[in-house]
């Protein structure tokens, strides 16, 4: 398989440059402002649109040049972001240092998943909000994007289970249609969360 590194070296966004579309229907909804995290955001287009809302923005990622990427759509839009080379496997997470942390089809391995998850819950901020859509397992069936095992696809129970302590302000599982970038076309089967830290 190509590494990330090799696969974002490229002058065409991939995923294209706009915000996914759950992130810009339920950010604006939390009125959030401060410090946003973006893990796995690849090229970075969600985390240009965090900047645009005025967040203060970090960007992880595995691959420098999605990272790249990342701080030429930022200067091409008149906004800053911060990036960070990180594999989410071995990541250092602070304690409660952002307001707001997203996760827009980051996939890896079901322990990566878990630690990820509880790396989310120690960084935000009591009251700080966690945002994720991902495909769901289901996703194998329609080849429309993303990855083509089920180890690193999502479960909507092992979602619901690692935030159960937090509350729900948004949860779906089931079909939507995503045109984003070359790679994520058509009728899709995802999983949405939106969840806020207790006080």
């Amino acid at each position: 398989m190509t590494s990330w590194h090799e696969r974002f070296q490229t002058k065409e966004y991939l995923y294209g440059t706009e915000p996914n579309e759950f992130i810009k229907k339920i950010h604006p909804n939390l009125k959030l402002s401060g410090d946003a995290l973006a893990i796995a955001e690849g090229e970075g287009r969600n985390a240009v649109y965090l900047a645009e809302q005025r967040m203060r923005v970090t960007a992880w990622d595995i691959a420098q040049s999605g990272l790249d990427k990342t701080v030429q759509l930022a200067k091409n839009r008149s906004v800053t972001v911060s990036t960070e080379l990180v594999d989410l496997s071995q990541a250092t997470w602070p304690e409660n240092k952002w307001d707001e942390i997203i996760c827009v089809f980051g996939h890896y391995p079901k322990e990566v998943q878990q630690k990820t998850f509880e790396g989310v819950k120690r960084a935000l901020k009591p009251g700080g909000y966690f945002l994720m859509e991902v495909y769901s397992v289901d996703q194998l069936q329609y080849g429309t994007g993303g990855p083509k095992t089920e180890q690193l696809l999502y479960g909507p129970e092992e979602v619901l289970s690692a935030f159960n302590d937090y509350r729900i302000v948004h949860f779906f599982t089931g079909e939507v249609v995503r045109n984003e970038g070359i790679l994520h076309n058509g009728l899709s089967h995802v999983i949405q969360l939106a969840v806020q830290k207790p006080v």
